[in-house]
């Protein structure tokens, strides 16, 4: 996603799109003006937006929606909570992620934060001081280029190398660091490409940024949603080699999104962000903001305690058949092609082959009218940093996925150039 990147819309005008003003949610918001439902007289399938629960197929568990209405009715969490989280809450988190870990976290390593888009702005503001530098991936989520804008943080971006199944482009991570370089992002697993890092490959990504004396910033909003041969290894696993920054939430594995209950949390058996100044300084931030309601948090214990293996592994099956079947609609209409099966997380990078197509000038533009003409709405790839691809939800159920698929066939059908 570059600078001078604008969006065109209905009626010619140009809306600005660059690194430091763009949003998924806003993008979305355009490609929703263009869809006149009553003039198609379609139904509107959004495969743009990675919120599961607009769909009846994923639900969330009984035992969440328990736990917040014992929460409520115990008449004990109406006042303010803590700024950095209730203690049990902060507790709670420590002992599931700890699961994963070679050590175990304490409370004290863990914040409470209005879902994971806040501990990213926390991360972020955090690191930031004059002249400093952050590296991104690419494409990648760009909530980070807004709040590293807002920071005046200067953004690199690496490359996500997708013939290696959007491994980081570690060469590309040294070339790009220098002494003001303060962190590296990684999403795994992935957004926006459904990739799941091997064990061996986070390894490397660790021992990189202890070489280059740099954090690891860890999003893992989609832990534990892998559905393929990789198993989900949480990078705080290296964090005797590097310390890790990990930011998660609810809002995926629990199908909670509008919850917003999310952390920040210090994977760093090496006591690097221990130091009281450190310390220090995150509570004083954490002081300025508002954390999740306060009976959100106090059914957190419960919620991760309670909640059965047999919800998550619907949940991954569902995930599974349905990124299956988006993959093999795909393969039905000659303009798109995915490249990387998905492994993991809710959705997938399609690519655009625009000489296929007789009057679309670029993935915006097919976007655009695909949503006008069709009420289908994906996500435009240079919203995420990658030109001429497309974002594809599938946290879907499958009719809903048949028809949209089976209308972009009709789009390109229309749009196809002639021989």
């Amino acid at each position: 996603m570059e600078n001078g990147t604008h969006v065109h819309h209905q009626g010619g005008g140009l809306v600005d799109t660059t690194a430091a003003t763009i949003t998924i949610k806003g993008i979305l918001s355009l490609l929703l003006q263009n869809v006149d439902e009553k003039e198609s007289k379609k139904r509107l399938i959004s495969l743009g937006m990675g919120d599961p629960t607009a769909y009846s197929c994923f639900h969330t568990t009984h035992v969440a929606q328990e736990a917040v209405v014992d929460a409520i009715q115990s008449d004990k969490f109406n006042g303010y909570a803590p700024t950095v989280g209730l203690p049990q809450t902060r507790r709670a988190i420590a002992e599931y992620l700890s699961r994963d870990l070679p050590y175990k976290l304490t409370s004290d390593d863990v914040f409470i934060t209005s879902g994971c888009t806040q501990a990213i702005d926390v991360a972020l503001a955090m690191l930031a001081r004059p002249g400093a530098n952050i590296l991104l991936p690419r494409p990648g989520f760009p909530i980070y280029e807004l709040c590293s804008a807002f920071r005046n943080l200067e953004v690199r971006h690496f490359d996500l190398l997708q013939e290696s199944g959007w491994e980081v482009d570690l060469d590309a991570v040294e070339a790009l660091a220098d002494q003001n370089t303060v962190a590296m992002v990684i999403i795994n697993p992935g957004n926006p490409c459904g990739n799941v890092y091997s064990y061996q490959h986070l390894e490397k990504i660790a021992e990189t940024a202890k070489k280059l004396e740099i954090l690891v910033i860890a999003d893992e909003v989609y832990g534990h949603l892998a559905f393929g041969d990789k198993p989900f290894v949480p990078m705080g696993v290296f964090g005797s080699t590097v310390p890790v920054l990990t930011l998660g939430s609810l809002s995926k594995r629990w199908i909670v999104p509008g919850w917003r209950l999310g952390w920040f949390v210090t994977t760093d058996p090496c006591g690097t962000f221990r130091k009281p100044k450190i310390i220090e300084r995150i509570k004083k931030y954490f002081d300025i903001l508002g954390g999740p309601a306060t009976f959100i948090q106090a059914a957190v214990p419960s919620i991760l305690e309670q909640t059965e293996e047999i919800f998550f592994k619907k949940t991954i099956y569902l995930l599974k058949q349905s990124s299956d079947l988006c993959c093999d609609r795909i393969k039905e209409i000659p303009c798109i092609t995915c490249p990387s099966k998905p492994e993991g997380s809710m959705a997938v990078m399609v690519k655009l082959d625009l000489s296929l197509l007789d009057d679309i000038s670029d993935d915006i533009d097919f976007c655009f009218k695909l949503a006008k003409e069709e009420s289908v709405i994906f996500l435009p790839g240079t919203a995420v940093g990658l030109k001429n691809w497309i974002r594809v939800t599938f946290a879907v159920d499958q009719p809903s996925l048949e028809e949209a698929f089976r209308r972009t066939k009709s789009f390109y059908q229309r749009h196809a150039r002639k021989l």
